[in-house]
């Protein structure tokens, strides 16, 4: 469906011919400047005008309706009354058009009865396999000189270039347009999606992705239409182009209530997940629009930057530290610099100059030595990219310090930013810069992370693959583990069958019994062998410590026999409506870090895995990572990896490293339980004890929730 779609919008964007349905000439109306701007861009096709009120629109005559032109329209562009639209949408449909953008408002974003309407439009369009682009949206243009199309309602557009923009909210992308002027950013298409009824960015991303005018594909999002197919999309364009996203509503304003950490987490972490979302797909995540455009402006260039070391060339000490300090924080490396070539730039430098990284040359310095450092330092093994930061001084332009930059940019493929100060008007040094090929930037911070960007996409691009694992599966253990729950009426697993569903997937739990009275509890830590763990047993008691229904340490029979009391006592006063099916006797595991492993199936993500420290204080730390589900034996390594505990994993202060490779197969073994079990909404595994390596690692408490039998289903 995607890759059709993206087909059918290609030509969507190309039309030869557009109709705009509410086209005007009375001052102030969408449906007037919007025709206008289709005239004035030089829309390389025919533009018909459709609006029964005017005779002529713009010099151009005017039709009654769509069915009164001489020729069927490719393309739409609807401006009429939102009640309107779904006839229009028929007219369009039997006149032959391929597609419609729906600027009219007033539809879902009003409530049930827009809603209502605008399911009725999707309907119609469906009819004659009709793509749509919107409604309530702000157009859309393609600035290839071959089409030259502006169906938007901006009367000034930025200069044509190699960058694609999609925005779901209107009013933001038309600010865009206004600061690409301003900034002399250059765009290759834009897309207002508005309540994407019809395409959405998913579907943009496999055409933008094959548009060779395109270079850089830049998203602001509020939602997703759908993260799954949003990763599988992002993923293979990623491969050859880089794509930034600004998402907005970082901060959940709530929490739904759910019945595992692993639930409770995924709610409340809702920013995490797309972080976890675009870090699989190869989406860098920018944190403001002034960010995004950066790093646009630097990924324009197409430059790149083939590692994370960057040297940083100043006259000014103070900028210098500013970029230091950005460069540690974006993840750059500042290498020292050699003996050798520090003793090759020292002599060409004032005798206070610093010849450490950044390279403080002081402000006596002219142009010749801004070329000839910057030219030894891009030479040299420890640079993959520079900063040159520059103040005009009463010895120096700047437009001398730029004619330098451009002379070493010009003899090495490596890629250089500039940070111009200045109390004169640098826009003329700026402008030549950018021309051939060097970014600049107001401050150095900036700069630093427009390098910093090119250096991940590099590392994406360059990374290493792996294939999805799959292991051998007990298919008729987890089946019965799965029927038992169904047969009992109950959603949520008892420890012991979500023990013997887990099981099947290879996930291995200490030696353990249930008892229903005291002496078998008594007769089972005898063939167990003490300590021993007590735990209450009961579909009902989804955290077992708030209730006291855990007990550790149980060293011999009469400790056991006081915890069984006590624990009775304590889980009849807390959870007295709970249904009690016994007591757990375990194998206390000595020794080891506590680690959470879980999944979540969310409606819009499909399959979600998550791993962290684990215990009882998951939810208060939360120090936690997420990875959609399949997920690979690279990313396995990644998640654990990202988490604030990852050194306790390796090893500190004289400990020996945990079983990391068992922990990543432990959380593929979830990843494909999570994929082959549809009917598993929620699952945790905490703690599971990460033995050191080489002794594995074992679950020592296990909670399962089943979706109600008409909810089990696909799994993505």
């Amino acid at each position: 469906m995607a890759q059709g779609r993206s087909a059918e919008l290609d030509e969507l964007f190309q039309p030869r011919s557009v109709a705009v349905i509410g086209a005007s000439n009375r001052p102030g109306k969408v449906g007037t400047s919007l025709f206008r701007n289709v005239l004035q861009a030089g829309f390389q096709g025919v533009a018909y005008p459709v609006n029964p009120s005017w005779k002529s629109v713009s010099g151009v005559r005017c039709y009654p309706d769509i069915a009164s032109l001489p020729d069927p329209p490719d393309l739409g562009v609807v401006i009429v009354p939102a009640a309107r639209v779904p006839d229009t949408i028929d007219e369009l449909g039997r006149a032959g058009a391929r597609g419609a953008i729906i600027i009219s408002a007033g539809f879902r974003e009003i409530g049930e009865a827009g809603a209502a309407l605008e399911a009725e439009v999707v309907r119609r369009a469906a009819t004659y396999r009709m793509s749509i682009v919107g409604p309530n949206c702000f157009g859309v243009f393609n600035t290839d000189p071959s089409v030259s199309l502006n169906a938007t309602f901006s009367e000034s557009l930025p200069p044509p270039g190699n960058i694609a923009f999609v925005s779901q909210s209107g009013a933001l992308g038309a600010g865009i347009l206004q600061y690409g002027i301003a900034e002399r950013i250059g765009f290759s298409r834009f897309v207002s999606v508005g309540n994407r009824a019809g395409v959405d960015e998913n579907d943009l991303l496999g055409a933008l992705g094959r548009d060779p005018r395109t270079h850089v594909i830049l998203l602001y999002v509020e939602s997703l239409a759908n993260g799954r197919r949003f990763l599988e999309a992002a993923r293979t364009v990623t491969e050859s182009k880089p794509v930034l996203v600004v998402k907005s509503g970082r901060t959940p304003a709530g929490e739904r209530a759910a019945k595992s950490h692993t639930g409770s987490l995924a709610q409340s972490g809702r920013d995490q997940l797309y972080d976890a979302l675009f870090e699989q797909s190869g989406v860098q995540r920018v944190n403001s629009l002034g960010d995004l455009f950066r790093a646009a402006k630097i990924f324009s260039t197409d430059l790149r930057m083939e590692g994370p070391r960057l040297v940083v060339l100043t006259n000014s000490g103070g900028p210098g530290i500013v970029a230091a300090d950005a460069a540690v924080r974006n993840g750059l490396e500042l290498p020292p610099l050699s003996p050798e070539l520090r003793a090759a730039i020292g002599p060409r430098l004032p005798s206070i100059a610093s010849v450490q990284n950044p390279v403080d040359m002081t402000a006596d310095v002219g142009a010749d030595q801004y070329r000839e450092v910057l030219g030894a330092l891009l030479a040299s093994e420890a640079a993959d990219g520079a900063l040159v930061i520059a103040t005009p001084t009463g010895t120096m332009t700047g437009g001398e310090v730029a004619k330098a930059i451009l002379a070493v940019r010009g003899s090495g493929s490596k890629p250089i930013a500039a940070c111009m100060f200045g109390l004169t008007d640098l826009s003329d040094e700026v402008r030549a810069l950018e021309s051939h090929g060097v970014p600049s930037f107001t401050f150095p911070e900036e700069a630093v992370e427009g390098l910093a960007a090119l250096a991940r996409y590099h590392a994406w691009r360059t990374r290493p693959r792996t294939e999805v694992r799959t292991f051998p599966v007990d298919v008729a253990a987890a089946d019965r583990a799965i029927a038992r729950a169904r047969a009992d009426g109950t959603t949520v697993l008892p420890e012991y069958s979500a023990r013997s569903l887990l099981a099947a997937y290879g996930i291995r739990f200490p030696e353990v019994g249930v008892a229903t009275t005291a002496d078998e509890a008594v007769s089972l830590a005898g063939r167990i062998g003490f300590p021993v763990v007590l735990k209450v047993a009961s579909p009902d008691i989804s955290h077992k410590t708030d209730v006291g229904g855990v007990a550790v340490g149980i060293g011999d029979v009469a400790s056991l026999r006081a915890a069984w009391d006590r624990m009775s006592r304590s889980v009849a006063a807390a959870a007295p409506q709970a249904r009690i099916q016994g007591y757990e006797v375990e194998a206390q595991i000595v020794g080891g870090k506590e680690v959470l492993i879980g999944m979540q199936r969310d409606p819009a993500f499909g399959p979600i895995v998550v791993f962290g420290l684990g215990g009882i204080y998951v939810e208060v730390l939360r120090d936690v990572t997420f990875r959609l589900a399949p997920v690979r034996p690279l990313s396995a390594q990644h998640m654990i990896d990202s988490v604030k505990a990852a050194p306790l994993l390796r090893g500190v202060r004289g400990e020996g490293p945990s079983d990391l490779p068992a922990l990543a197969e432990a959380i593929e073994r979830v990843s494909q339980l999570a994929i082959e079990r549809p009917e598993v909404v929620e699952l945790d595994l905490n703690p599971m004890i990460v033995r050191p390596a080489g002794q594995g690692i074992v679950a020592v408490d296990a909670r399962v929730v089943l979706a109600p039998p008409s909810r089990s289903g696909p799994s993505a």
